[in-house]
């Protein structure tokens, strides 16, 4: 567990502490057009993936794409209008 979790704490850069007992943790990387991908991975108290999805966040920081990758590939839903 301690190896994972270093390993993510690595990989992403960023995370919280849930009220589960687990973590997101997330990366966020600028694209050209000035959108935003961010990549947040939810693990359970042990370190094992719950969650992984990749959200896109427009030129105004706002929520416009969500592709949720695990536990199922829903593939990218838009948000708002």
């Amino acid at each position: 567990m301690r190896n994972r979790r270093r390993q993510n704490e690595r990989k992403f850069g960023n995370w919280e502490e849930l009220p589960s007992g687990g973590r997101r943790y997330w990366l966020d990387v600028r694209g050209r057009s000035g959108w935003l991908a961010r990549y947040v991975k939810e693990v359970d108290e042990k370190e094992n993936t719950t969650a992984f999805r990749q959200e896109i966040y427009d030129e105004k920081g706002e929520l416009a794409e969500v592709h949720e990758k695990f536990p199922a590939d829903r593939g990218h839903v838009r948000v708002g209008g």
